[in-house]
C-alpha cells in the first residue's frame, strides 16, 4: 500500500526509485500501481517526474 498523502508518497516513491528500480514504469508494474495516479497526486504538489534523474523533482 501507497501512501495517499502528497508529501508522504513523494518521499516513499523517491526512495523506491532511488534504491530498488531503474524507472518509474518498472516501480509501477512491480507495485501493481497506476503510474498516472502517483503523476496526478504528485503534480497537485508541484512535482513531476524527471526520467533522467529517476526522481520527482
Amino acid at each position: 500500500m501507497i501512501p495517499s498523502d502528497p508529501i508522504m508518497l513523494l518521499s516513499f516513491v523517491n526512495l523506491k526509485l532511488r534504491d530498488y528500480y531503474g524507472s518509474f514504469d518498472a516501480m509501477c508494474e512491480d507495485l501493481d500501481v497506476s503510474g498516472e495516479e502517483i503523476k496526478a497526486k504528485l503534480a497537485e504538489v508541484n512535482y513531476r517526474y524527471d526520467a533522467e534523474k529517476n526522481q520527482f523533482v
